[in-house]
């Protein structure tokens, strides 16, 4: 067995699961199975205390710009921003600015500034961060941008939401320093200013979700739609598809039944747990996660978290039904507005890529 444990910890599930269907004895199996449910225990581990320190630190309704931070982190060793050291720590610093600002201020903003508000910032959000859309980075910052504006604060508490930004800065700048240094060294990031182009996929591909995320997020605003950013997740999950037209309908239906099955798995086991234990369900969700690769296990999940907040201001009943009401809004709006994106991007851009 020439793979070592630590390295083994290091690698995504998918590619553990197929060491594991290619292992030809049971200690290799045992290896690599061992090593997944490791990883994904510690991760759930540095989880609660990087999200609890951050939380102590700066106030629990700062605790949501916490699980940001820690999503970027786990990103962050892995993608960079694809142009110079340099540059890629003023564009991270800029990201949190966005990230702290703009959704605080949409709050705020009248019904008819919410929309053009959401996608200024999220179009630069993804601009700064996600030039390779196929490594996942948009579907980081499209999380944090989704879940901060589901969780807006103001007064004192911005200030202290500022002060944890400034401190993520410092933490995920590091990493990205000792990880990707060098790289990309000869691009400026007034390179990538000057080569958008919207006939490129990539740009076309930002411009995409930036405006179908920051409509379906003024439109919950706007009309008051309980938990809307649910709604947020589930469009922005779906935009997210690099090459989205051909499999639209199916991730549609995927985050349908994942939704479903997830809230079915969760208020089984939050009715079978005593109430001590229902605190768990959280972490427990977590911890499956490390071992799903399938997009419809993964929001199954998902839910986990989402649905222990939600039982306690809506009671586990109105949690369940008001998860699956705006997930199905969210995804089919997401749905018919790729439709939309695609059948005008080739009618007023036909040199675009067909695949967006």
């Amino acid at each position: 067995m020439t793979t070592k444990f630590y390295d083994a910890l290091q690698l995504d599930p998918s590619i553990l699961k197929r060491r594991i269907a290619a292992c030809e004895t049971k200690k290799e199996k045992t290896f690599y199975r061992a090593a997944m449910a490791v990883r994904s225990a510690l991760i759930v581990a540095f989880a609660i205390l990087f999200i609890s320190l951050l939380s102590g630190l700066f106030g629990a309704d700062n605790t949501p710009m916490a699980v940001a931070l820690f999503c970027m982190l786990l990103g962050i060793r892995f993608v960079n921003f694809e142009y110079c050291a340099g540059d890629s720590l003023a564009g991270l610093a800029a990201a949190l600015a966005i990230l702290t600002l703009a959704p605080c201020a949409a709050a705020q903003a009248g019904p008819a500034l919410v929309a053009p508000l959401h996608f200024a910032a999220f179009f630069a959000l993804l601009f700064l961060t996600s030039q390779r859309p196929e490594m996942g980075n948009g579907g980081i910052y499209s999380f944090a941008y989704i879940y901060l504006t589901g969780n807006p604060v103001a007064g004192e508490a911005l200030a202290r939401r500022g002060l944890m930004a400034l401190a993520g800065w410092l933490v995920c700048g590091a990493v990205l320093l000792a990880k990707h240094r060098g790289r990309h060294a000869d691009t400026r990031f007034h390179h990538l200013v000057r080569r958008f182009r919207l006939s490129r996929p990539e740009c076309m591909w930002q411009l995409r979700m930036a405006l179908g995320v920051s409509l379906v997020l003024a439109a919950g605003q706007v009309f008051g739609v309980e938990r809307f950013m649910w709604m947020g997740f589930a469009c922005g999950s779906l935009l997210s598809e690099y090459s989205l037209p051909g499999s639209a309908a199916v991730r549609f239906w995927q985050r349908i039944a994942g939704a479903a099955a997830g809230c079915a798995a969760f208020a089984l086991l939050y009715l079978a747990l005593p109430a001590g234990l229902r605190p768990l369900l959280g972490p427990l969700g977590g911890f499956c996660m490390g071992f799903c690769t399938d997009y419809r296990y993964k929001t199954a999940m998902n839910c986990f978290g989402a649905l222990m907040i939600g039982a306690g201001l809506y009671g586990l009943s109105g949690a369940v039904a008001l998860r699956l009401a705006d997930t199905v809004l969210g995804a089919a709006f997401g749905l018919c507005f790729a439709a939309l994106f695609h059948r005008l991007s080739r009618r007023l851009l036909p040199a675009a890529d067909p695949a967006l």
